[in-house]
């Protein structure tokens, strides 16, 4: 893959498709090339050029040691738009993905023509602060949990109830979630990215068209806080889709690509 140079890393990315250009920013300890199942495919039949890419901390980007901050991989990806000449540009993103999409469009508006804001949230809850610093206080500990486990906890968070119901859907949830987990060691400074704080008042900066889409069975960003992130934008609508969970673009993915190209078209 090609690469620039960036915030004094390297940063792997992808350009496919002609046309004008869609960014997409994934979420946190997950390869671009994710969105290659299901999203850029379509989006490229639409008539746009696609840029898929990895966030540092994901190989073939650099892994830098330690813990990232928020700012840290704004400007990775500020740097990216800048090099690649993108702007101003339309983005799509999902969970952390979205977040960085968020700030950019706050701090470095002429950057974004739009953004749609996939398993977003502005701010944690009671519940979601907690499974953070949960998730945290396990990684200071030291403790390496089994792949299998991994795959097991990773599959009952991430996925619907309608997925986890359909046995042999679970059943290549848990083998790539396994695999995945045994090969890899990329993400983990990702997991220090400051997701928690209250950023309501800051997304009101916001003047970039904007679409929240939320999936009814997300645990990490359930969709009433989705809906604080739309209204916190003065330009933003919000599309929830249902049966779905934090990974709802690989579990619905055509109900998710219907919603961002209806989006794009707009824009």
């Amino acid at each position: 893959m090609p690469h620039v140079n960036t915030n004094g890393i390297r940063l792997s990315y992808e350009r496919s498709g002609r046309g004008e250009s869609v960014l997409f920013i994934m979420g946190q300890a997950a390869a671009g090339h994710v969105w290659s199942l299901h999203q850029t495919p379509a989006v490229q039949r639409a008539g746009y050029e696609t840029v898929i890419f990895n966030n540092r901390g994901v190989a073939p980007s650099d892994v830098p040691p330690g813990r990232y901050s928020l700012a840290d991989m704004v400007a990775d990806t500020r740097g990216l738009i800048e090099s690649l000449d993108l702007a101003p540009c339309r983005i799509v993103g999902t969970s952390l993905g979205s977040i960085i999409a968020e700030e950019l469009a706050i701090g470095w508006p002429h950057l974004v023509r739009c953004a749609v804001l996939m398993a977003t949230r502005p701010r944690a809850d009671v519940a979601r602060l907690a499974q953070t610093m949960a998730e945290r206080a396990l990684r200071d500990s030291g403790i390496r949990l089994p792949a299998k486990y991994n795959a097991v906890d990773t599959v009952t968070r991430m996925l619907s109830p309608a997925t986890l119901n359909d046995e042999a859907a679970v059943a290549s949830w848990l083998e790539i979630f396994e695999l995945a987990a045994e090969s890899s060691t990329d993400g983990a400074g990702q997991a220090w990215v400051d997701t928690t704080t209250d950023r309501r008042a800051a997304l009101g900066a916001i003047t970039a068209p904007c679409r929240v889409i939320a999936f009814t069975d997300d645990r990490i960003a359930p969709p009433h806080l989705g809906v604080e992130t739309a209204d916190a934008i003065g330009n933003c609508d919000f599309v929830e889709i249902p049966r779905a969970g934090h990974l709802g673009y690989l579990e619905r993915p055509d109900e998710v690509n219907a919603a961002i190209l209806e989006f794009l078209g707009k824009y």
